[in-house]
Order: C-alpha cells, then structure tokens, then sequence
C-alpha cells in the first residue's frame, strides 16, 4: 500500500505526457491512483507535430507550474520530455513509461534503426495535413483501427482499445526523423518502466535506452499501452520517483 504524500510544499507536480496514437485520456487510471495520495497531476495535450515544437510546448506549460515538477513521458512523448526538461527550470526528473529515451542529436529513427522491426511499422497509415494555412500539405501517421488493439494495446480491456483505436490521435511523420536538441537526463535524476510485452518498441530498445540514461528501472509485462492496462504498478514507479526527488 502506498503512503499518501500529502505535503504540497515539497511534492512535485507531476505533468504527464501522453505520445503518439493517443491522448491525455490514456493516463486516467494513472491519474486516479495519484491523485488519491494526493499527489497533483497535469496531463497537457502533446501536439505531435515536431519534436522542438512538442518540447517547447510542454516546457511553456512547465515553466507556468509553481514549484518543481516530476515529467513523466509515454513513448514518443519521453522524447519530448528530454528536452523540454533541459529547457525548464523547474524540472527536478524524469520518468519514461514505454518510451524513447533519446541522447543528444539522436532521432527515433536512428533508434528504431538499432533494434529488430516491431509489428507497428507493418500497421501505420499515412494522411495528409495542412500546414500554415498556404495549401500546403504534410504527412502525418496513424494506426490502422483494426489493427490498433493488438500492436498498441493488447492487455487493455477490449471495450477500451476499440474507442482508443477510432480516437486516436496521428504524429507528424516528420518527427521520427527529427533530433533530440538536448538530454536532460545527463543532469536529472531518471526512472524507467520496459514494457515486456511491447509490439511498438522493441523492448530490447526499451532497455538499452533506460541503461543507458542511468534510469532506475523496472520491467512490467505488458503492452505499449501498459498505463492503460497497468495503471496501478506504474502509478507506484512514478510515486517512487516522487520520493526519490523530494528526498
């Protein structure tokens, strides 16, 4: 049992950061299990439109937060916390849930490159979207419905992948190949949750990226989305990370 952290002057804000193929909604059992020790919990949306673009979003909304702040990112979006907490201030560590945990000048392609193929690569479906309001056009992917309950979510309950499938949210294409401008693990303190099960990245990624972050990390088997169908075991990594900063 969890022990309620109930000292707003020293606990952390928690501002979690959903990836790719979902949204904020994705962190509600996570959300729940926190907020019922007391810990307060932000879930920004994450515009999934560039990696700087996506990073200077969330530090803007970091940066708006009185006190310091625990980020914890979901796949794509530990990217996005890497360098948005170099470039907050108030930023006092980092937690990666299923996620890419990028050094400096690296791209999640470079990463995906490194490690065996994944099902997800054999699933995504291109779109266009507009760009700039000048009929220009860009290409932004997203995972085909039928496929997504299996590759993305695969032990979340059936009634929920299926809304998650239709609802999901589509990442510019362009962002696999953008560079990560820092590494704000090189001076934060760092947790890590592998999902054993994960059919999007190559738990072996996974590992090597939290290894080589110097992560505290544990390994839950489960799926991508493992804080859908796993929210209270990665709800404990974070408030092991909430104690961990505010020791």
């Amino acid at each position: 049992m969890s022990t309620p952290m109930t000292d707003s002057a020293a606990t952390p804000t928690v501002v979690l950061v959903h990836g790719a193929f979902s949204d904020a909604s994705s962190w509600a059992g996570v959300i729940a299990e926190l907020q019922s020790d007391g810990v307060p919990v932000v879930a920004p949306p994450n515009p999934l439109r560039s990696l700087p673009g996506d990073a200077a979003y969330i530090a803007g909304r970091v940066k708006q937060i009185d006190g310091p702040v625990l980020l914890v990112g979901h796949s794509y979006g530990g990217a996005v916390i890497m360098v948005a907490g170099a470039a907050a201030g108030n930023v006092v560590g980092l937690v990666y849930v299923a996620a890419f945990i990028l050094d400096e000048g690296e791209s999640l392609a470079e990463i995906i490159a490194r490690f065996p193929d994944t099902p997800l690569s054999q699933v995504l479906r291109p779109n266009s979207f507009p760009v700039g309001g000048t009929g220009e056009t860009a290409v932004e992917l997203s995972i085909a419905p039928e496929a997504f309950p299996t590759v993305f979510a695969a032990d979340s309950p059936p009634d929920a992948a299926a809304v998650a499938a239709v609802s999901q949210r589509p990442i510019a294409a362009s962002a696999f190949e953008d560079k990560a401008s820092a590494a704000a693990c090189r001076t934060l303190p760092s947790w890590a949750i592998v999902a054993g099960g994960d059919e999007a990245i190559h738990p072996d990624a996974e590992r090597f990226m939290a290894e080589r972050a110097g992560a505290q990390t544990i390994e839950i088997l489960g799926s991508h989305a493992v804080m859908v169908s796993q929210p209270a075991g990665v709800a404990e990594h974070i408030r092991a990370a909430v104690r961990g900063v505010t020791a």
